[in-house]
């Protein structure tokens, strides 16, 4: 008689569960903000982003499971370090430099919130800006801007018809070694001055055939600057270690560049065997080809592009490059993601023939959406493939991160709920102004979490909707583990496992701990109706299961 009971019941909430995917599915059109879909082929990682002074780390439900709140407005990039830090960078006011992307500071910050590192590198003369890494070692690459003098730009070869302010902006990166609370011994450094070419002016050292020099920046290709100060704009770097080269992103210019990071700072300023030392000078560079003399417009395959970087190890197309392409400039506006593949020799030199531009042609890879102009972003984005093949595209300007699977199916959407100002929108908000620099997911595996308390508390969005996500997408392996039911749940709620219970927790929708312990009858009939979070922990393995009680 048990049996069959327990037959019925789990009948009854196989049906009460398939009633609820089918409004699951309608009330996903209703959200506006938060999460809008997530499905079970969606990778079930943690996914950080940084806005105005806060820092998200959510799940796939939009529920927050760790947060930040940093002195600093953001300065764009945050990264999750392997000890549940962040690093971090904020906003310092400098009039000096009129350059969107502006940061100044960088923190790293505990799980808890406490700052560990603080670092500015901001002056009358230089300011870092839009991104920094984190290397192996615990050092700190960082991008700064610094500014040239007009006399100093003329000097160096440029055009004054080609230059309509006062200075120009150099782009610099600096390895910064922390030194206790608030310093820092700078250890490495690269300067885009010390790699330029120009044929305008003969009488200048750097004088030369800029299409004889790929390897060099022409000082008089303007790209889209319109003879401004602010020339490159370079707005991302990335690092690859076993490859010892950090690639970087030049907005202004529509391409990204190799450089080689296994230099002395001396090699690096290209001090090593003549004018055209091969020591910090480009290894590659792909884009935009004109802008080294070769090429038509045809030829240009990047539009304004942002955080391109090597595929990790062990991921679908790992090693080729991967790029979010904004498609600023081109006829029609679309943003694309992009995947390139350097040609290489056996000695994984970058190949380059004479007279031609670095292949290849096109990408090898590239999504769009359908139609092509829903997926636009002017400024920032990323894209970033994942453990299970899925790719997690942040399309900035909107705020709006997806996953699309392997035949390019969105099988996770995500809307960020807070604006620039701070201001945090309510469920059924018309999303605006909510900028978002980039959004990265994290293997639930990854060393920050372990020993990390990772209940989900509320999503970010006011007035939330949660009923759209009433399980997170788990393995089968673990989900055939545990069994709850009914649910939704009158009275008493039924565990089930396979294996011993280690422990099962009760939260209720504000996130407060309601109940611990290893029952397996939950008895609900005291609590008031609405969505519970039920984490029950197993083999290792937790899963956090939504529970409504009516």
């Amino acid at each position: 008689m048990l049996t069959n009971s327990y037959h019925i019941l789990r009948i009854y909430s196989i049906k009460i569960i398939l009633i609820l995917c089918s409004l699951c599915w309608q009330s996903y059109a209703q959200n506006t903000v938060g999460v809008i879909t997530n499905t079970a082929e969606a990778y079930n990682g943690y996914t950080l982003f940084t806005n105005h002074t806060t820092t998200y780390l959510i799940n796939n439900c939009g529920e927050v499971i760790n947060q930040w709140e940093c002195e600093y407005i953001d300065g764009k990039s945050v990264y999750l370090l392997e000890d549940g830090s962040i690093l971090r960078c904020g906003f310092v006011e400098n009039s000096n430099f009129s350059l969107p992307g502006i940061g100044g500071v960088i923190q790293k910050i505990d799980w808890d919130g406490t700052v560990l590192w603080e670092y500015t590198y901001s002056s009358e003369d230089y300011s870092q800006h839009h991104d920094v890494y984190p290397l192996p070692n615990g050092n700190v690459l960082i991008l700064a801007v610094t500014k040239k003098t007009d006399s100093e730009a003329f000097q160096a070869g440029r055009d004054p018809l080609l230059l309509e302010e006062n200075s120009l902006y150099n782009e610099q990166i600096i390895e910064v070694a922390p030194v206790g609370f608030d310093s820092g011994e700078i250890v490495w450094e690269w300067s885009a001055w010390d790699h330029l070419i120009q044929d305008f002016d003969s009488s200048k050292d750097n004088f030369g055939v800029v299409s004889e020099h790929p390897e060099l920046l022409d000082i008089n290709y303007l790209g889209v600057s319109i003879r401004a100060s602010n020339w490159l704009h370079v707005n991302s770097i990335q690092y690859n270690e076993t490859l010892d080269q950090i690639i970087l992103s030049s907005r202004q210019l529509n391409e990204v560049y190799i450089i080689d990071h296994s230099t002395t700072t001396l090699e690096a300023a290209g001090h090593t065997g003549g004018l055209y030392g091969k020591g910090g000078d480009f290894l590659y560079r792909w884009g935009n080809p004109i802008a080294y003399g070769h090429g038509e417009e045809e030829d240009q395959q990047l539009f304004g592009q942002h955080t391109p970087h090597w595929i990790p190890e062990g991921l679908v197309d790992e090693g080729k490059i991967l790029i979010y392409n904004n498609g600023n400039g081109r006829p029609e506006l679309f943003s694309s993601v992009d995947i390139i593949e350097p040609f290489v020799d056996e000695f994984n030199n970058y190949i380059y023939e004479e007279g031609q531009a670095y292949g290849p042609e096109v990408a090898e890879w590239q999504y769009t959406d359908t139609p092509l102009t829903d997926l636009f972003s002017r400024i920032m984005s990323s894209a970033q493939r994942l453990p299970n093949g899925n790719t997690l595209i942040c399309d900035s300007d909107s705020g709006y991160f997806f996953e699309i699977d392997a035949d390019e199916n969105k099988v996770w959407e995500y809307i960020n709920p807070q604006k620039t100002s701070g201001s945090i929108l309510s469920q059924g908000d018309v999303p605006e102004s909510n900028l978002t620099f980039r959004a990265t997911k994290y293997s639930p595996d990854y060393g920050a979490f372990e020993g990390k308390d990772l209940t989900p508390g509320l999503p970010i969005e006011l007035n939330p909707n949660l009923e759209n996500c009433s399980i997170l997408n788990i393995e089968e392996e673990i989900l055939d583990e545990v069994k709850l039911y009914p649910n939704p749940v009158k009275t008493s709620l039924y565990v089930e496992t396979k294996d011993k219970l280690d422990e099962i927790t009760i939260y209720d929708y504000t996130g407060k701990l309601i109940f611990k312990g290893y029952e397996k009858v939950l008895d609900f009939s005291g609590y008031s109706s609405g969505m519970y979070t039920i984490s029950v922990k197993i083999n290792g393995h937790i899963l956090h299961q939504k529970v409504i009680k009516i």
